[in-house]
Formats: C-alpha cells, structure tokens, sequence
C-alpha cells in the first residue's frame, strides 16, 4: 500500500476507508481514480499521515487460540461482531450515496443499501443472541439444553450467508 494508489483502490481494498476519506473531504467515487498524493496534494493534506491511518484499518491476521471455549468467543466478539458493526453502517451509507448519485446508470444496484439495512438488522439481531444466550452458556462450560441455541444460531448463518449471496 502507498500513496500512489487511487483513492477508488485503495476504499475498495481496504474496509472502512471511505471513513478515512470522508472525514477529509476525499472524493473516492467520482474522483476515485486520483493518487492519494495528488488528492492529498490538492487539499494541502499530508498523504503518508493519511496513509498511516489507512494502513492501521488492516488487521493484523492472528490464528485465534482455540484452546478453550472463552478464548474463541472473544476472537469471535473482537474479529467478527465488532468488525460488522463498525463496517456495515458505513457499506449502508456509500450504497446510499451511489444510488442516488448515479441512480441513472445502469449497473448502479437499485436496492442495496436497502438490503444491506436489513442484513444489518438481522446481525445486530443475531449477535445480540449469540452474546446475550449463547455464548454466556459455553463460556459457564456448557448446558444439556445449549443444542437449541446452537441449531438456531447455525440456521441463522445459512440464511445470513443466503442473503450475501444476493
């Protein structure tokens, strides 16, 4: 990664920095295939300071330790429920924005920000089950009745992993 990428790169690669771009007034749609640097140079902003914080976005890739129930609850809380609930306001969000900047334009998804909204809710819906019933029972070490919630939460997945595909 570097400050010669395009700003339309650069937010389609790394997640969440359109946040990066739209704190600092950087157009990445239309404006998408200017470097970093120039963008940067135009708005007197430093680019390796941008580019710093763009670069702390990426997480770093860590093998979760498996070695007991409560340790890969939190890798799931840390990697996975709070990683959707920082990104998927802001995918809602630049939906938003392309359908009714280029809602004329043929490839523009009409509808998405719609769908992500409810993708949204059904997670937030989800996680607060999964952080509220089920892990609290396998992080106590489990309970015969634990099965229930499980089967819930695994249909769930499938029909979240349905909705991705559309």
């Amino acid at each position: 990664m570097n400050t010669t990428q395009s700003l339309g790169q650069l937010a389609v690669q790394i997640p969440g920095a359109t946040a990066v771009f739209r704190r600092f007034k950087l157009d990445f749609c239309c404006g998408g295939q200017q470097s970093l640097a120039e963008a940067c140079a135009q708005k007197g902003l430093d680019a390796d300071t941008i580019l710093s914080e763009i670069e702390g976005l990426v997480p770093v890739q860590v093998e979760p330790d498996t070695r007991s129930p409560s340790q890969l609850i939190d890798h799931v809380l840390s990697r996975y429920h709070e990683v959707h609930r920082q990104q998927l306001p802001e995918l809602i969000r630049m939906a938003r924005r392309v359908e009714a900047v280029h809602r004329d334009h043929p490839l523009v998804p009409q509808g998405l920000a719609n769908h992500l909204e409810t993708m949204e809710q059904e997670l937030l819906d989800h996680m607060a089950k999964e952080e509220q019933v089920l892990f609290p029972l396998l992080k106590q070490g489990g309970h015969p009745m634990v099965i229930h919630p499980i089967g819930m939460m695994r249909h769930e997945h499938v029909s979240h992993g349905a909705q991705l595909e559309r």
